[in-house]
């Protein structure tokens, strides 16, 4: 069967080659996966549908409360049987997985992310796990456009295109905001905006739009119609809740780094299960608005109704009291990051975009309220400074200001608010740009030089593969080597003229050019009393295979003015590469960048 499925496919490819050209190609291959990513985010929030409409049973609905402490546990146990059992892969956050694809592996995603994610994102979230399903969403899709790619034997650069039209999916099936994904897509992905890649995405965001249509009609994720027009009298308020939502954002990423660091201290998943399932357990018996993704938080809190999207916490506060409901959405901004970091640091599998939007809608109306009630005779819409709060988070948390501006502006069907929203998202940004360098998406990436960027040159160096530059056919030397022996085996037999020194430990000491012993390798006197060790010198500049990218590799070349540097790898000799390669790599790799 598969001998006939490739006898199909190559009949089909060869039929493409004669009557559809690229260009076309492209375009009907991003309305395909469009359409694919469309319905693996319309399945990923269905399938969390489902497991959360088992609560509502009767069975449960009694001891509900008590259960919030029991159902987090029991959906991170379920993912890690998956993962230990059946999948026995790491599942890693679906954006920056995606990102470091695309920076590292020419976009090739693995076909196990296609259903990796499906599975055991909606059992974390279903569950009560304090995460998002955008990621996943994204994970799903992009593996989906990656492997239709090479299905088809598409180009690395359309593969990329097709992994960004994948993300646009996701985003605009998820939110039914088309436009929206299209700027998320190219601030996230770095994607360019040429004609030749921007009609891809907009066919990719119709497609993804339309089959959200076809499968949830006009359900929509956030409800909301905006009815409180701008007022100019409010930009101060909104200065300072931009302020307020950088502090928010420096928080929510520190927060993220520093919990994600203490559960890699312990080996064992058992125990990071164990050690999360009973924290988030803790919290969502406590503070139940933190259970799953939490729309519910967003969508009351924009129709006005703080008691329901606060609901009932077994402490019995007074909510009758303004300020007892203002504290309480603070906690829940608060305790919404740790949830949630908590949640992926127990082993679940999920994505920040959704807790973002919930942390910043409760700051926005906890900061509208205190507004309307600190007695000083001011009044703000509540439900546009919910909004503007969550504009904050995303243009902070993520590091993604059109993306922020754009969404909101879609959901709210217009753009009244668009002042604000521009006036908040680069206060937020620019503050938390400054603290916090890099988004949660691409920090370790950009730690390892492997952050793809709107820079064509850094992104160049980035996709280089030090392998494929590495040369490995120079003839080694030891420092005990005489003369007679070094110009009889090396010289003789060697069309370089580089000669590393090593030792009996494979440790590189020196190099031995020909111009070293070129004065000297005809006086036959000095044969056998001349030896490498003497005749060596330090290499201008020494490359380390693990640690040093292409970036720092070209940077040495430069600051050296070498031709050609040694590589090490684990402290021991391991090649050589010279400038004149990497050049010639360089150029070709920028050709494929540009066509």
């Amino acid at each position: 069967m598969p001998s006939a499925t490739n006898k199909l496919l190559r009949k089909f490819l060869i039929w493409k080659y004669k009557h559809v050209s690229e260009r076309e190609f492209v375009y009907v291959l991003s309305i395909l996966v469009g359409f694919l990513a469309g319905i693996g985010t319309v399945s990923l929030k269905n399938l969390t549908h489902y497991i959360q409409m088992l609560f509502e049973f009767e069975t449960f609905r009694d001891h509900h409360h008590a259960l919030y402490f029991i159902f987090p546990i029991i959906g991170l146990l379920l993912v890690y049987i998956i993962k230990q059992t059946w999948l026995k892969k790491h599942i890693g956050h679906g954006i920056s997985s995606t990102l470091h694809a695309i920076s590292k592996l020419n976009g090739i995603i693995p076909r196990y992310n296609i259903y990796a994610s499906l599975i055991t994102a909606p059992l974390t979230a279903g569950f009560g796990g304090s995460v998002g399903l955008q990621g996943p969403a994204v994970s799903v899709g992009s593996a989906l456009g990656s492997n239709a790619a090479r299905l088809f034997n598409m180009s690395t650069k359309t593969r990329l295109l097709l992994i960004g039209c994948a993300a646009t999916g996701a985003m605009a099936s998820m939110f039914k905001a088309p436009i929206a994904a299209i700027v998320f897509a190219v601030e996230i992905f770095s994607l360019d905006i040429a004609f030749t890649s921007l009609v891809p995405l907009l066919l990719a965001s119709v497609s993804a739009v339309v089959t959200s249509y076809m499968f949830l009609g006009t359900d929509v994720l956030l409800r909301f119609e905006l009815t409180d027009k701008f007022e100019v009298n409010d930009i101060g308020f909104y200065l300072v809740l931009g302020l307020v939502t950088a502090v928010a954002s420096v928080y929510f990423s520190k927060v993220f780094f520093a919990i994600t660091h203490f559960f890699k201290q312990f080996e064992s998943r058992a125990v990071r299960l164990l050690i999360g399932g009973l924290a988030i357990g803790t919290m969502l018996y406590f503070i139940p608005p933190l259970y799953g993704e939490g729309y519910g938080i967003m969508n009351n809190l924009l129709k006005g109704d703080h008691l329901a999207a606060i609901g009932k916490t077994p402490l019995n506060f007074d909510v009758s009291n303004i300020w007892v409901v203002i504290a309480l959405l603070f906690g829940i901004a608060v305790f919404k990051a740790i949830a949630m970091t908590t949640t992926f640091g127990a082993g679940g599998v999920g994505g920040i975009f959704i807790p973002t939007l919930v942390m910043g809608s409760a700051i926005g109306n906890a900061f509208a309220k205190i507004i309307n009630n600190i007695g000083l005779g001011f009044h703000v819409s509540e439900s546009n400074f919910t909004l503007i709060g969550m504009t904050g988070l995303m243009a902070g948390v993520l590091h993604a200001p059109l993306t922020a501006i754009f969404l909101i502006a879609e959901i709210t069907s217009g753009y009244e608010l668009f002042v604000p929203l521009m006036i908040v998202s680069a206060i937020s940004f620019t503050i938390t740009k400054y603290y916090i360098s890099h988004s949660i998406y691409t920090l370790k990436l950009a730690e390892r030089g492997e952050l793809m960027t709107h820079d064509k040159d850094q992104n160049v160096l980035m996709v280089l593969d030090i392998d494929k530059i590495l040369e490995t056919n120079f003839i080694i030397l030891k420092p005990e080597m005489k003369l007679g022996d070094i110009l009889k085996n090396a010289v003789a037999k060697s069309s370089r003229n580089h000669f590393p020194v090593v030792n009996d430990q494979h440790e590189f000491l020196g190099v031995i050019r020909l111009d070293d012993v070129r004065h000297i390798m005809f006086n036959s006197d000095l044969y056998d009393t001349v030896n490498a060790q003497s005749l060596m010198h330090a290499s201008a500049g020494i490359i380390d295979y693990n640690t040093d990218n292409m970036n720092t590799i070209m940077t040495k070349f430069k600051t050296t003015g070498a031709w050609n540097l040694p590589v090490t790898k684990d402290g021991k000799y391991y090649g050589y590469i010279s400038k004149s390669k990497l050049l010639t790599a360089y150029r070709e790799q920028l050709i494929q960048f540009t066509k």
